[in-house]
C-alpha cells in the first residue's frame, strides 16, 4: 500500500502520538510550517498540534519560511494515500535543497503505516500518529480557517464498524467529549466573533454513546443555541444514519440557528450491499427515514454519499441505487469508488469488482445527480438567501462569493454576489438569486 522501498539514511524511530510529538526537543523559537491534507476532522488535530507549538515558544509560519514542516496526512483510501506520499516526497527534496532543516510526518498515514514509511522513507526526521482526542479538556489551538467560521470537533473514531472502512482500526475505540469542554470551546469562538461553527466527527449521532451511555448531540445543540449570541450558524457534518433520533430531528427542525442542511452518508440502498457494509440500516429503514427529514424539515437540504463496487455488488444492486438517486432527488451527492481496505472485513470479500466498472458505475450516478442537481437549482430563482460573505472575487471589485446555510464550506457550492458596494467578509447579506448552475447560484445583494 506504501511506494517501493528507497535506500537512503537511517530511519528515525516512529513516534506513536501527537502527545510524544509535543514532547519532542526542538529548538527554542524553531519555525514550524504545516501542510493538511484530508477532511475537516485532520484540520483540527492540524490546528491543535500547532497550538501546542505556539504554546511552547515556536513560530507558526508558511512552509516556504519554515525550519520545520509537518505534513498531518490522510490514508482513508488510496487516493488519499498517494498524495500524502507526493508531499511528502516534496517536503523531502526541500530539505535536500536545505530550505527544511526537518520533515516530520503525521496523522492517519504514519499511524496506520508508521514502521513501514519509517524503512522507505528515511530522511524524515519523525513519524507522528493521530492525536488522543481529550474529552474534558479544552486544548490551546492555532486557528486554520477564516475568522467568521470554525469547526469543533465533538468526538473521534466511529462508534460503527462498517465493512469497508478503516477508521476504527487507525482511530481506535469511539470517544465524545465532554458536553462542557464543548460548550466552553464554542463560548471561546463567539466571543471571538465567529458566525458559523462546523460541529464535526466520524459519527456525532453517536455522541455520548460512550461517556453518558447514551445519544447526547440533540442536548449538546440545545446548550450551544443557549450560551451563543454571534453565532449564527450551527451545522451538523457526518451523520450516521442508523444513529438518528426522533429528538435530533425536532431540535434540528425547530432550532433556527441550525442549518437546514443534513449531511447523511447513505452509502448504498439495496439490502444486500447495507448488509454486506454492517451499515446497521435497511432499505425500508433508509426510505422511511428520508420521508421523516423530508416530512420533518420541509425546507432541508440533504446531502449524501454512496459506493460503487463493493465487493459482491451486481447490476441489480447498482441499477437499485440508481433508481433511488432518481426517485429521491437529493440536493448534494458524492460518489466513491470501493477501496480495498486493509484490515477491514470486506477486504477479503469474495466478488471483488474490477476498477472499470466501479468507475462506470460512478459515472453514471454522478451524470444523473448533475440533471438532478442542475433542475433543483433552479427552484431558487427569484427568490432570496440569506448568504455568509467568504471572499472577493479576483479582478472584479463587485463580485464576492458566499455561501448559502445550504452550502457546507470546501465541499458544496457557492453563491456569487453582486453588489455595487463594498461588502466585509463574514457578514451575512440578503442575496437574490438570479441565475443557477449545476451547484453554483449567481444573485445580487439586496
Amino acid at each position: 500500500m506504501i511506494s517501493p522501498a528507497r535506500k537512503n539514511k537511517k530511519a528515525k524511530t516512529v513516534i506513536e502520538t501527537t502527545d510524544d510529538f509535543k514532547r519532542q526537543r526542538l529548538s527554542q523559537g524553531a519555525k514550524v510550517g504545516l501542510i493538511n491534507l484530508g477532511c475537516a476532522r485532520n484540520l483540527v488535530d492540524s490546528q491543535t498540534m500547532l497550538g501546542g507549538l505556539k504554546k511552547k515558544g515556536h513560530k507558526i509560519v508558511e512552509v516556504e519560511q519554515a525550519d520545520i514542516a509537518i505534513v498531518n496526512t490522510c490514508s482513508f483510501i488510496e487516493e488519499s494515500r498517494q498524495e500524502s506520499i507526493d508531499t511528502i516526497l516534496d517536503l523531502i527534496e526541500l530539505k535536500k535543497q536545505g530550505k527544511l532543516k526537518k520533515v516530520i510526518v503525521a496523522g492517519c498515514l504514519a499511524q496506520r503505516y508508521g514502521a513501514e514509511l519509517a524503512k522507505e522513507f528515511k530522511e524524515v526526521d519523525a513519524f507522528v500518529g493521530t492525536p488522543t482526542i481529550q474529552k474534558d479538556r479544552l486544548l490551546e489551538q492555532v486557528s486554520l480557517t477564516p475568522d467568521h467560521f470554525a469547526y469543533v470537533k465533538i468526538c473521534e473514531s466511529c462508534f460503527n464498524q462498517c465493512s469497508f472502512c478503516a477508521i476504527p482500526k487507525i482511530k481506535g475505540k469511539f470517544l465524545s467529549r465532554t458536553i462542557e469542554s464543548v460548550v466552553a470551546e464554542v463560548q471561546k469562538l463567539d466571543a471571538r466573533g465567529v458566525k458559523e461553527i462546523s460541529i464535526i466527527g466520524q459519527d456525532i449521532t453517536a455522541y455520548g454513546m460512550d461517556i453518558y451511555r447514551e445519544k447526547k448531540l440533540a442536548q449538546l445543540l440545545k446548550e450551544i443555541i443557549r450560551v451563543t449570541k454571534n453565532i449564527q450558524w450551527v451545522r451538523l457534518l457526518y451523520a450516521f444514519p442508523a444513529h438518528m433520533t426522533d429528538e435530533l430531528i425536532e431540535v434540528m427542525a425547530h432550532e433556527e440557528k441550525i442549518c437546514k442542511y443534513i449531511d447523511m452518508p447513505l452509502q448504498h440502498i439495496s439490502d444486500h450491499i447495507l448488509k454486506s457494509m454492517n451499515r446497521n440500516i435497511t432499505t425500508q429503514g433508509t426510505l422511511e427515514l428520508i420521508q421523516k427529514l423530508r416530512r420533518e424539515i420541509p425546507q432541508g437540504s440533504l446531502r449524501t454519499t454512496f459506493i460503487t463496487g463493493l465487493p459482491g455488488e451486481t447490476d441489480k444492486d447498482f441499477q437499485e441505487l440508481l433508481q433511488f438517486v432518481k426517485d429521491y432527488r437529493f440536493e448534494r451527492v458524492g460518489v466513491f469508488l470501493y477501496s480495498q481496505e486493509e484490515g477491514t472485513a470486506a477486504y477479503a470479500l469474495p466478488g471483488q469488482v474490477s476498477d472499470k466498472i466501479k468507475k462506470e458505475r460512478m459515472n453514471i450516478l454522478m451524470r444523473e445527480q448533475q440533471k438532478i442537481s442542475r433542475s433543483l437549482q433552479q427552484q431558487y430563482i427569484g427568490r432570496t438567501l440569506r448568504v455568509l460573505v467568504e471572499e472577493k472575487q479576483q479582478g472584479d471589485e463587485q463580485i464576492f462569493l458566499g455561501r448559502s446555510e445550504y452550502d457546507a464550506p470546501e465541499v458544496d457550492g457557492l453563491v456569487y454576489v453582486h453588489s455595487s458596494e463594498k461588502l466585509r467578509l463574514g457578514e451575512f447579506v440578503t442575496v437574490k438569486i438570479l441565475d443557477a448552475y449545476e451547484y453554483d447560484l449567481t444573485g445580487e445583494a439586496v
